[in-house]
């Protein structure tokens, strides 16, 4: 069940970012342009997404327990670290860079052509290197 309901938000959230036009770089970094052509349509595309998760955080919470589960699983971290500020500043770069972030780069993913298979390359050897260096970085130094 849990399974099931995984592919049916992610199909809804693939639908949404199509519908939205999320998909398509060139509306992306027209939003971005804040300084030039800048294209607000995105903006009500995150107001109308703010709106329905404010209001399903507040549906959630009611309950004791979630649905497919036996209990809510909330970050339990509030500080800000060095590893946090520099992936979200990474994050923003490549989105700015291209007009691409990973869910609608793997919505495009069969139909996007070269361009964004390039993209999910990189996407995925990124995260495969950063997992190798927080291995490293996390192993006891070698003692003799």
């Amino acid at each position: 069940m849990k399974s099931l309901a995984a592919l049916l938000s992610g199909v809804i959230f693939g639908l949404g970012l199509t519908l939205s036009q999320m998909v398509d770089p060139a509306r992306v970094l027209g939003f971005l342009d804040v300084l030039g052509a800048w294209d607000p349509t995105l903006a009500f595309v995150m107001i109308g997404a703010t709106s329905v998760t404010f209001i399903g955080y507040r549906l959630v919470w009611r309950r004791e327990t979630p649905v497919l589960a036996a209990g809510f699983q909330l970050p339990v971290r509030r500080d800000v670290d060095w590893r946090l500020a520099a992936g979200a500043g990474l994050f923003g770069m490549g989105w700015g860079l291209v007009g691409l972030c990973p869910g609608p780069a793997i919505t495009l993913g069969l139909v996007g052509g070269p361009p964004v298979l390039l993209f999910l390359i990189a996407m995925i050897g990124g995260v495969v290197s950063y997992e190798l260096f927080d291995r490293i970085r996390s192993k006891p130094p070698m003692t003799s």
